[in-house]
């Protein structure tokens, strides 16, 4: 038999058209592979449908604008978006609904950290934004009350405060001992694939997931170059902290399930332990969970030690001579506290005195706001004064001339000898700025200007 008839014999492979090239034939039945992934009736996600229903997108919105964050990659501010959105809305409500829509990548920034070294935050833009807060509206009330009750950062009705309270209550018990746990940039070491098996866990939601994915994917934009990204959650977005409580949950969980005393926040969490030896088995607990899901414990930071020494949250704790366990800001953030009051009352700035006031208020109602937990009333009184000082001496140096000095602490009421007295040595700020002159430049005289106390 030749070649040719031995062609001619073969014959032809079951399926296979053969007069047509490729793949597949054309209109030769079509099968599942054949289906458009995205069909035209959307996903069938109920939880998206009500995450992008006009009530929970306008109180979207509204968060979205008071946050008052900047513009992402598209270098659109808010106004400048809500603008945009009244036109294109309708295209990007739809690309939702199907599962076709696709996020912007995130634009890098890079702050410095009190410590030393940056951290990485990842700004999305501002209509990404909008979508990922009407997520959250939506998922918050569904996951929040699955989580540990250990937990305290950014979930709804708690805050740091609750935290440093907990811990507090847990050293008076007798606690002493804290496995002070710090994980190694933890926010960009996410896992993708735990943390989207997490969410599925909780979530049966098909169209949630694969949208939360996608913003996973977006990647990040630093010097107009777009990077890919397979683990992280930059910090910047809406969601992003609620994914972390998503993955960390079931550490707390095991500690909860072992009866430990912890709070966490975020990713700063603190065991309170009886003893060192207890402390060390923690610790090894700790590390086995953490590796699970692919995290790093911070070595270096982390800690098997005294809680008396230790910070959480900024705060410290001591003991008083009757045993009871008080509240004090930790060493570093009072340290940070005070140059950032120095920068603020600097006297060279050529700026007002009302001027320096005003920027120095909002500063000092954040930092009181914060740290008011701490049970130091004598040295709350003591930055007082010396707030007051460096603004007297600040004002000092701004009549700057003896003549100038001497005409307007008379005209603030100041006695004529104290006023020649400052006069005479009228380049000695700071030495002025203790003398008789806080009798006229008085504590009243701030308020009058808008400085707030911290008592």
């Amino acid at each position: 038999m030749t070649m040719m008839e031995a062609r001619r014999q073969k014959p032809v492979r079951a399926g296979r058209d053969t007069e047509a090239r490729g793949e597949a034939p054309a209109g030769v039945g079509r099968g599942e592979a054949e289906i458009p992934r995205h069909e035209a009736d959307g996903t069938g996600s109920a939880l998206l449908e009500a995450a992008l229903t006009r009530e929970n997108l306008r109180q979207a919105f509204k968060r979205v604008r008071a946050n008052k964050g900047s513009a992402g990659v598209d270098g659109l501010d808010i106004d400048q978006t809500s603008r945009k959105l009244v036109s294109e809305w309708p295209r990007i409500r739809e690309e939702l609904l199907r599962g076709t829509y696709r996020p912007s990548p995130v634009r890098r920034v890079m702050i410095p950290k009190a410590a030393g070294g940056e951290r990485e935050l990842g700004i999305p833009t501002v209509t990404d934004r909008l979508i990922q807060q009407a997520l959250l509206q939506v998922l918050q009330p569904l996951l929040d009350p699955t989580f540990s009750k250990h937990s305290y950062g950014f979930r709804p009705g708690r805050r740091a405060h609750d935290a440093v309270l907990a811990a507090q209550s847990f050293v008076q018990s007798g606690r002493h001992v804290v496995v002070d746990v710090d994980l190694e940039k933890f926010f960009d070491r996410v896992n993708h694939d735990i943390l989207i098996d997490r969410l599925r866990k909780r979530i049966a939601d098909a169209g949630i997931i694969r949208l939360i994915r996608a913003y996973l994917n977006a990647g990040i934009m630093d010097g107009g170059v777009v990077m890919e990204r397979h683990q992280g959650t930059p910090q910047g977005g809406p969601l992003s902290p609620l994914l972390a409580n998503v993955l960390l949950d079931e550490v707390d969980k095991e500690l909860e399930k072992r009866g430990h005393c912890f709070a966490r926040y975020a990713d700063d969490c603190n065991i309170y332990v009886g003893s060192r030896h207890a402390g060390e088995r923690v610790m090894v607990l700790l590390r086995r969970l953490y590796d699970r899901l692919r995290l790093k414990v911070n070595e270096t930071k982390s800690a098997v030690a005294l809680v008396f020494g230790r910070k959480f949250l900024g705060y410290a704790l001591w003991q008083a001579p009757d045993g009871a366990i008080k509240r004090v800001v930790a060493t570093k953030p009072m340290a940070a506290f005070k140059q950032r009051v120095r920068n603020l009352t600097r006297r060279n700035g050529g700026r007002s005195l009302q001027a320096v006031v005003d920027q120095l208020r909002s500063y000092l109602l954040g930092w009181k706001a914060y740290f008011g937990l701490a049970q130091t009333s004598r040295i709350w009184r003591e930055l007082d004064s010396w707030i007051r000082r460096r603004l007297r001496a600040l004002q000092l140096k701004q009549w700057r001339r003896g003549k100038t000095i001497h005409r307007e602490l008379l005209r603030l009421g100041a006695s004529l000898p104290v006023a020649q007295s400052v006069a005479a040595l009228s380049r000695r700020w700071w030495h002025n700025s203790l003398s008789a002159i806080h009798r006229v430049l008085t504590t009243a005289y701030f308020d009058s200007l808008g400085l707030p106390r911290l008592v």
